[in-house]
């Protein structure tokens, strides 16, 4: 879709949450749905009302009823869900029609502040410089090449323009290509649910092999010698990726040899090939548990080794450079160290030699290994900073910053052979930069800072750190930005936004939409609530599981706080979340509605007790060491009391904006359109309650450049109107 379209269309189709679904062909039932108001011109519609079709699920002796769970349609192709779904678009539309002046308003702005001409930073590959770029006013990028300088003449390897054609979805998930420059292997979703379609170009020839790989996952990995390319086979009906598959070049890949089978459906399986190219790197992982083995890339038909089998609670990860093997590992360490080892001593934890011990005030966050250095990248006091190290012990710095909330980390370093190392920065108000650093004299330069157009202007805005101590005393990390000219004196709108879930950290980087919000008075607050790593994994910990609730009040209370000591306008306060961060919103609004005039929940997993007791559907058991097994009854207790779907009250609920994806493999759509439906029957409240559903798309939305501002723009219209904002 290109940006003319983008305008005329303002399509909002937003952001899902969650996991998937199942339901017996037999189970139907009838939505009631308000008239057509493209039938009767000027007419208003009502809300749309699903019609309740009691479902009773019985656990541990007790008795839930779910009259809403006729909408899960794993065929998505039932009329009546579908008629439902459009219902609440077109209410969608209706109850948003007044702000489409300020939708397109807010797009303009947002697009407007995009590069037109952007492109990545190139990389050299044995005499190639790889890289990726944008044309105006396009949705896709462009990947091309040039052979010895960035001076020769461009090849285009794929146009994303090109290739979305046809499709009313496209995403390019992965491209890889073989050791001798000849192969492009290409993974491709065109439904929204990361179900992928692998081809392969022959840069000889400039046409794709006749051979198309379906139902993959996007881990690719060639063969050193270019035959063949490693891939995922993907469960049709849990979407794992669980089969390791090797396909030659020129063959049918209905003869594709299967080389390994993950059985334990609790893992998630990953392939890549290594930053040093020896090996083929087959991860598996759970919450808190992984599993590496490896492959050498000159014997593909040889069998994966262990770097060491799963140990139930161990978690590392692996990098490789100039022989050894390194290890960020939990062993014996909560915040994480960093081990070596050779591959044949590997297996034999005694024989892993400590390099970086595990330090109470900083965690290891990631690493990648060079022939003579080792980077790290560390979180301390919530921020990510980069270490480098000699191998020789000459050299041990950290990389410089001068804002005082930040985000750094280590970025794309294809080779392994040398001494110069790329890392990247950004800030709530620094568009992203990209550096690089000669570790022996710590000179850093300045690759390429993201052009912000639109007259941005960094120094007009401010960013600072604080900590709000929670109800049990522990203190979270709070990052906010805005703009100069704004007062923190309790009159300023603002957007609380958090995750909080899987360790993932929020961190601060460079949005440039969120300027929208800036530049019209609202304060932007990210929450670094318990259940992220942002100060360390004890911070996770003590937000998963059975101290899950954490995380929520975490967040109510820095909501209160900042109302409470004049930071923010207590009536207009916005909180926003999106897959797990959208179960966060919908626990606060059962929790504490009152503090909240709009929240806005994306691709919301707010249905939990049901999901997770369901193994089915897709990705449900990778899950169980982040909420808990509902199947044990001290779980489904726990988790009961806080699932959003089963706490829906009869109490006034906040202004709500809830999106879906139709085609969502991670957060079903019914999950939120079931609680939309429930809340609509049980709020006390007249406010405003409107559920948008993407039916072209994922949990991700549209993926287009230009295409996802329309989502974005209309998430903002939401809350900028709710502000008394005009325009």
């Amino acid at each position: 879709m290109n940006r003319t379209i983008a305008r005329t269309c303002v399509l909002l189709l937003l952001l899902l949450v969650a996991l998937a679904a199942c339901k017996p062909a037999s189970e139907t039932a009838t939505a009631t749905v308000p008239q057509d108001v493209s039938q009767s011109p000027g007419a208003r519609i009502s809300e749309p009302r699903a019609e309740k079709r009691p479902f009773v699920m019985t656990e541990h002796g007790q008795t839930r009823t779910d009259e809403y769970y006729w909408l899960r349609d794993d065929t998505r192709s039932d009329p009546e869900v579908l008629a439902y779904l459009e219902a609440e678009n077109r209410y969608f539309e209706q109850e948003m029609a007044h702000t489409t002046p300020l939708r397109e308003t807010l797009l303009q702005e947002m697009t407007g502040r995009l590069d037109p001409d952007d492109s990545s930073v190139p990389y050299e590959q044995s005499g190639y410089w790889y890289y990726h770029r944008y044309e105006p006013e396009k949705d896709y990028a462009v990947y091309a090449r040039r052979k010895d300088s960035m001076d020769s003449a461009e090849e285009i390897l794929l146009d994303g323009n090109q290739r979305s054609r046809g499709h009313s979805f496209y995403e390019l998930r992965d491209i890889e290509v073989s050791d001798d420059h000849r192969f492009v292997a290409i993974a491709e979703d065109t439904m929204g649910r990361r179900i992928n379609t692998i081809s392969i170009l022959d840069t000889q020839t400039g046409d794709y092999l006749p051979e198309k790989i379906e139902n993959a996952d996007d881990s690719l990995a060639w063969s050193a010698d270019g035959r063949y390319l490693f891939y995922l086979d993907k469960n049709p009906q849990t979407l794992l990726g669980y089969r390791v598959m090797r396909h030659e070049v020129g063959s049918d890949p209905a003869d594709d040899t299967l080389v390994y089978e993950e059985t334990d459906n609790t893992f998630y399986t990953e392939l890549f090939r290594s930053r040093s190219k020896d090996f083929i790197m087959l991860v598996h992982t759970n919450t808190d548990t992984s599993e590496v083995k490896v492959l050498n890339t000159r014997e593909p038909l040889g069998d994966f080794r262990y770097i060491l089998p799963r140990e139930k609670g161990h978690e590392y990860h692996v990098d490789h450079a100039n022989g050894v093997f390194y290890i960020r590992t939990n062993w014996n360490a909560e915040n994480f160290r960093v081990m070596s080892v050779a591959l044949e001593d590997a297996p034999d934890k005694s024989k892993w030699k400590e390099l970086i011990p595990n330090r109470s005030d900083s965690m290891v966050n990631d690493l990648q290994a060079f022939d003579r250095w080792l980077v790290i990248e560390e979180r301390n006091e919530g921020l990510r900073k980069v270490r480098i190290m000699a191998h020789d012990g000459s050299v041990d710095r950290y990389i410089d910053a001068d804002e005082e909330a930040y985000s750094m980390w280590i970025d794309e370093n294809v080779n392994t052979n040398t001494d110069v190392i790329r890392y990247s920065y950004s800030s709530l108000i620094t568009p992203d930069q990209f550096w690089e650093i000669n570790p022996v004299t710590g000179e850093s330069r300045l690759l390429k800072a993201d052009r912000v157009l639109g007259g941005y202007d960094s120094s007009r805005f401010r960013t600072e750190r604080i900590m709000v101590a929670a109800r049990d005393g522990v203190n979270v990390p709070v990052t906010i930005a805005y703009r100069d000219d704004t007062r923190l004196d309790g009159t300023a709108p603002a957007l609380i936004y958090a995750y909080g879930s899987y360790g993932y950290s929020t961190d601060p980087w460079f949005r440039s939409s969120v300027v929208s919000l800036m530049d019209r008075g609202f304060v932007y607050v990210l929450a670094h609530v318990r259940g992220g790593q942002e100060m360390g994994r004890q911070w996770y910990e003590n937000g998963r599981l059975m101290n899950k609730i954490n995380t929520f009040t975490d967040f109510i209370d820095v909501t209160a706080a900042l109302q409470r000591d004049g930071v923010i306008d207590p009536a207009r306060t916005f909180a926003m979340g999106r897959s797990a961060g959208g179960l966060l919103m919908g626990a606060i609004v059962n929790m504490a509605p009152g503090l909240y005039r709009g929240v806005v929940a994306e691709v919301p997993f707010v249905d939990v007790i049901t999901t997770m007791l369901d193994e089915s559907i897709p990705l449900t058991t990778g899950e169980f060491r982040e909420w808990g097994n509902p199947k044990e009854k001290a779980a489904y207790d726990y988790m009961l009391s806080y699932s959003p779907y089963d706490q829906v009250s009869e109490q006034d609920y906040p202004n709500l904006m809830v999106t879906t994806g139709l085609h969502d493999s991670q957060v079903q759509y019914f999950e939120p359109a079931k609680w939309v439906a429930r809340l609509r029957d049980r709020r006390t409240d007249d406010n405003r309650l409107v559920m948008l559903t993407n039916m072209d798309a994922g949990h991700g939305g549209a993926p287009g450049r230009y295409s996802r501002f329309e989502e974005t723009a209309g998430v903002y219209a939401f809350m900028v109107d709710l502000a008394g904002i005009e325009n």
